[in-house]
């Protein structure tokens, strides 16, 4: 079986409301019809699966993909004023909801959470865990230049370690995106510098020491996580302002994390392999985006020189058990 984790859907009210109106993203219908989803640092093209289920469905099944973790991409809904922040969260879980329900042999969903107003997102967050079904949430790395371990962001934590569910932190253009805003460098460079960052971060902010059951994704291998780790560990030991900050060293807690797979260099994934473990990647597309491929993230996997084993539990085994799927679910 084949379980994509990193995989984008606009449900279709979301992507109304938008186009209402909104504080910061403009949606934009191109001559031919493409929709264009812009906003500050970066722009998203709409294939028709980011939007159309049938569409997402007949990808799939080209691809041999059997089932799909849904999530919400950029901007996401922290960009908005609090309250229509709040309401575009609970149109979006909702709608997610019945995704789930339609198809509960294809999809599972993240819930969307209003970071801009941490604790009403830890009570979205129970809502769409306990009362929709949905499988965990997407947090992005930064919420409007904010870096997410500061305190402030906690009753996040505290909700999610409560409940037992995933977080699955996303990029999102880093503070300084005006010097990328050339050669779609934020979606290039800038979210792999905010992956690294926000995974640092929160291991060296005590965050994972304070909420030592919570459990985070790293999407895109952890950007460059694991080719830096051992610096982090080693400058951890060698600053006297770092010595003695954490119950563990620095590589312990990176261990504990989740890696999806999409990065698609089979260097790159053997690297990420050697660093987080077997029962720590699972598979990711980056679909619909311009930039993903659904098709090429299972073949990238099959093909590396590993054992059946540890492919399957990149494939699936690892998500069913991080998402609590059903063990005996078919296509």
């Amino acid at each position: 079986m084949r379980i994509d984790c990193h995989t984008h859907f606009y449900p279709a009210g979301f992507l109304a409301a938008i186009e209402r109106s909104s504080d910061h993203a403009v949606l934009r219908r191109e001559r031919d019809g493409t929709l264009v989803l812009a906003y500050a640092g970066d722009y998203n093209v709409l294939a028709p699966a980011h939007h159309s289920l049938e569409a997402r469905l007949a990808d799939m099944e080209r691809a041999g993909i059997d089932f799909a973790i849904l999530s919400l991409t950029t901007p996401g809904v922290h960009v908005e004023r609090t309250e229509r922040g709040v309401a575009l969260a609970t149109l979006v879980n909702d709608e997610f909801a019945t995704i789930q329900r339609q198809y509960p042999d294809r999809f599972r969903c993240l819930a969307t959470l209003p970071l801009q107003a941490p604790e009403r997102a830890a009570r979205e967050l129970e809502r769409a865990t306990r009362e929709l079904g949905l499988v965990g949430a997407m947090l992005f790395s930064n919420v409007n230049g904010k870096p997410i371990d500061l305190p402030e962001f906690w009753p996040i934590y505290e909700a999610a370690e409560a409940l037992g569910v995933p977080l699955v932190i996303h990029p999102t253009a880093p503070s300084f995106a005006d010097v990328l805003a050339d050669y779609r460098l934020v979606a290039l460079l800038g979210f792999a510098y905010d992956t690294t960052m926000v995974a640092a971060r929160m291991v060296l902010g005590g965050v994972l020491d304070r909420f030592p059951r919570l459990t985070l994704v790293q999407t895109h291998l952890g950007g460059a996580l694991p080719y830096l780790a051992e610096r982090i560990q080693r400058g951890y030991r060698a600053y006297p302002e770092l010595q003695g900050r954490l119950r563990r060293d620095p590589l312990d807690y990176f261990r504990d994390m989740y890696f999806d797979t999409v990065l698609f260099d089979p260097a790159c994934l053997l690297l990420g392999l050697a660093f987080a473990g077997e029962d720590r990647l699972i598979l990711g597309s980056d679909h619909p985006h311009q930039v993903g491929d659904i098709e090429r993230a299972p073949r990238v996997i099959e093909e590396l020189p590993i054992s059946p084993h540890a492919k399957n539990k990149i494939l699936s085994e690892n998500a069913r058990r991080l998402f609590r799927l059903p063990i005996g679910m078919e296509q």
